[in-house]
């Protein structure tokens, strides 16, 4: 007799879910693991144990908005002196990151931020910063903290910046030992940031200035355009109206075919997976209590033959190709789009009832933190399922669960 999925995930957040999650689990999923970017990013799956009987019901309502534990930094007082350059690249959960450090660096510099541009993956392919997000926004919610231009003096624009490869989550000692130095002999940096690990996890409240602009930056700075969140509005009531119609959840599986066929999905000798595929994520879904009613969103663009098993027990699986309106499809859809399209997926797997990310990295670990952030902590790691009985209880994200990831520092 299958199980319904309002009874599966019916109890997913009760007020004492997190105190019995952190008794239940016994190892950390991927999000908690360290890995060098050129292993794109792995930070590997996990499977979970539960020490004591599962809960047998989730619930998908989400838990209360949080507020800032931030206070915002101190307008500082002294001019401002020198610029900084940087372009973002890769997707929004990318950018996220990339303009954290910027606003960071600048901030304890002294600094000049320029408003960033947007690189392709090609060679020549570059956007404003405008044609994806509110310009007008980022400068807002810096003011005080740094100061924003659009764009160079005429005068500084004929010299040749410094340019400093920056880590993710920048240090404050790092800035100190490497950046200030070359800073006070060359007053226009560039910044390339790069992700030696991907690490999201709690650092304890904001207790420092840089924490608080840390905080702003990363949650408080970024907002999409407008028209990108009109057409995500579309798909996702298109998306929850299918699912009313059976009352059932929509769920949001970030699986990209041009990524699984890169990186080996097999399982490491320590258990861990960094990947799963169409065929297992239907597994996974099928074991832990979804059904054929459940409405699907897939980050994959257009349909791909390896998705049909996904599809013959989920019917009502859907790509952004499917579900984005015919007039913007010219536009969000064109050779040369990812950014826009990957704007999209990150959007649609924030404001899903429930988020299974089928590969680690930064987009699950960013839009897990959009999504905490929002209270819509409804996040599903798959892992191996075990034989005995299995529920979506026991696959919470440890992001969650553990409440280790770094928007719970920023966050109450």
């Amino acid at each position: 007799m299958a199980v319904d999925p309002r009874q599966v995930v019916a109890g997913f957040l009760t007020i004492s879910m997190f105190a019995m999650l952190g008794n239940m689990i016994k190892r950390d999923h991927f999000d908690s693991i360290e890995v060098s970017i050129q292993e794109t990013s792995v930070v590997q799956f996990d499977a979970l144990k539960a020490e004591e009987k599962s809960v047998t019901q989730v619930s998908t309502e989400s838990s209360p908005e949080l507020k800032p534990c931030w206070a915002k930094p101190v307008p500082k007082i002294e001019q401002s002196k020198g610029f900084i350059t940087f372009s973002l690249t890769g997707g929004p959960e990318h950018h996220i990151s990339q303009v954290t450090d910027a606003v960071v660096i600048a901030r304890y510099l002294g600094a000049i931020l320029v408003i960033p541009d947007i690189r392709g993956n090609e060679v020549g392919q570059r956007r404003n910063f405008e044609d994806m997000y509110d310009a007008d926004n980022f400068t807002a919610s810096l003011t005080g903290v740094i100061e924003v231009v659009r764009e160079l003096p005429a005068e500084v624009t004929t010299e040749n910046p410094a340019v400093i490869r920056v880590p993710n989550r920048v240090s404050e000692d790092f800035i100190k030992n490497n950046i200030q130095p070359v800073f006070q002999t060359k007053s226009y940096l560039r910044l390339a940031t790069f992700f030696p690990s991907i690490n999201l996890k709690a650092s304890g409240k904001p207790n420092t200035d840089l924490d608080s602009t840390a905080c702003l930056a990363m949650f408080g700075s970024l907002v999409m355009k407008q028209e990108i969140l009109e057409v995500v509005d579309r798909m996702v009531e298109r998306l929850k109206t299918i699912s009313r119609n059976t009352g059932s959840q929509f769920i949001a599986v970030d699986i990209r075919v041009d990524v699984l066929e890169k990186k080996s999905c097999r399982e490491k000798s320590n258990g861990r997976k960094p990947c799963y595929t169409a065929v297992e994520i239907r597994d996974f879904l099928r074991k832990v209590g979804f059904n054929a009613d459940n409405t699907i969103y897939l980050t994959e663009t257009w349909w791909h033959e390896s998705l049909n098993p996904l599809k013959e027990v989920f019917p009502k699986t859907y790509t952004k190709d499917d579900l984005i309106p015919a007039e913007k499809k010219g536009h969000f859809l064109q050779s040369g789009g990812a950014e826009l399209q990957r704007a999209l997926d990150f959007q649609i797997c924030s404001k899903s009832d429930v988020f299974v990310p089928a590969i680690s990295g930064l987009f699950y670990g960013n839009v897990a933190g959009k999504r905490i952030t929002l209270g819509r902590t409804q996040i599903l790691v798959p892992s191996q399922v075990p034989s005995s009985s299995p529920t979506a209880s026991n696959f919470f994200s440890p992001y969650v669960s553990k409440r280790n990831h770094v928007a719970y520092s920023c966050f109450c």
